[in-house]
């Protein structure tokens, strides 16, 4: 499949730039951080941004939603790296969504409209420790009455602070189960952490949290499928951010090095930094790729999909890790002020390396499936 955009998702990705750029510049992020605004995020801009039908865009259209796929979710997510929005996008549209489309029941599936018209935000609480680690989920759902009772502690749960419910990851005597649960049931504590990059995530704390069983996502025991297919698209979502994220931090810099003059020269006239820029504009071209190419897999439905989405994660994390360091570096020493974006998109970069899984986590995770 060739590895362009079709008609209709430049279209969308025009949309989803204008109007961030628009509504969300970089200016939006400065003042939510230096206002110290309790969300951290606009609930106007979240339903701004489903009155654009961009919350809903993997959500089916019986459910309220856009009816788009993989590939529009990723073009969105890239327009949110270049404008480095603080938004529930990835937490809601992405993660909670594809859990609640593949596996929620009827009831459950009522947030997918209400995620689409930008009036809910939702979490997925996966991770327990400092690094992302899927497979080893210690939190507790054990039988209790005619529902569950859950204990355990998460962490890094994206707009955990402000979401309206909580999608949970426990393991049960038959395995691993997704739990719908309402941030005010009691036992259950949310503590909100502002991150590097001024975006938001929390860490939600069940201490005997009692959920009736219509709480659960599917059926008990059977929470891995759902919970690989969210996270497949949202690791492969992260990898448009980093993708938006290099690829803004590499324009800022070419715009500096074609106006800052050194030695009475312009900066890019000089051999060795055109060296430099001309190796990242190509490195940042097979990162686009390998994430265009992920996301059609994932729409396609191929068997290697996954493998894909991890990959274009690992290779989208060092080539957006190497954008932001050039341009830190070839600004010089006013690259790391705050007055300069450069140094904002370098902390973006670091938090969405370590979402859903940084580089060596992946390269880790491929060899293991491939039997090395």
């Amino acid at each position: 499949m060739p590895l362009i955009l079709t008609e209709e998702q430049i279209m969308l990705q025009d949309a989803a730039d204008g109007f961030l750029n628009e509504r969300a510049p970089i200016a939006h992020l400065r003042r939510l951080r230096d206002s110290r605004d309790p969300d951290g995020v606009s609930r106007d801009l979240w339903r701004a941004f489903g009155e654009m039908g961009f919350s809903g865009v993997v959500i089916p259209e019986e459910d309220g939603g856009s009816g788009l796929g993989a590939v529009e979710a990723g073009v969105i997510a890239e327009s949110l790296g270049r404008t480095l929005t603080p938004s529930p996008f990835m937490g809601s549209s992405v993660l909670a969504a594809t859990v609640l489309k593949t596996a929620g029941s009827e009831t459950q599936k009522q947030w997918l409209g209400r995620i689409a018209a930008g009036e809910a935000i939702l979490s997925l609480a996966v991770d327990e420790g400092p690094k992302h680690a899927p497979a080893k989920i210690a939190a507790r759902a054990e039988r209790s009455g005619n529902g569950f009772k859950l204990n355990g502690a998460k962490g890094f749960v994206l707009d955990g602070h402000i979401a309206d419910a909580l999608i949970v990851a426990a393991q049960t005597d038959d395995g691993l189960t997704l739990f719908l649960i309402d941030p005010a049931t009691p036992g259950v504590s949310v503590e909100r952490t502002v991150m590097v990059d001024a975006h938001n995530a929390a860490r939600v704390t069940l201490s005997e949290v009692q959920v009736d069983a219509d709480a659960v996502i599917g059926a008990v025991g059977e929470g891995q499928g759902p919970l690989d297919a969210a996270l497949t698209l949202g690791r492969a979502c992260a990898a448009s951010s980093l993708v938006g994220a290099g690829g803004q931090a590499f324009r800022i810099t070419l715009d500096y090095l074609k106006t800052r003059k050194q030695f009475g020269r312009l900066i890019g006239e000089f051999q060795a930094l055109q060296h430099r820029a001309a190796h990242l504009f190509t490195e940042l071209e097979l990162a686009k790729a390998a994430t265009l190419a992920a996301l059609q897999a994932i729409d396609a439905g191929r068997p290697d999909a996954e493998q894909a989405a991890g990959i274009a994660k690992a290779k989208a994390g060092r080539v957006a890790e190497l954008a932001v360091q050039e341009a830190v570096q070839m600004h010089g020493g006013v690259g790391m002020t705050d007055e300069f974006d450069v140094g904002l998109f370098m902390k973006r970069v670091r938090v969405l390396n370590e979402l859903l899984g940084d580089a060596h986590f992946h390269a880790e995770r491929l060899a293991r499936m491939q039997g090395f």
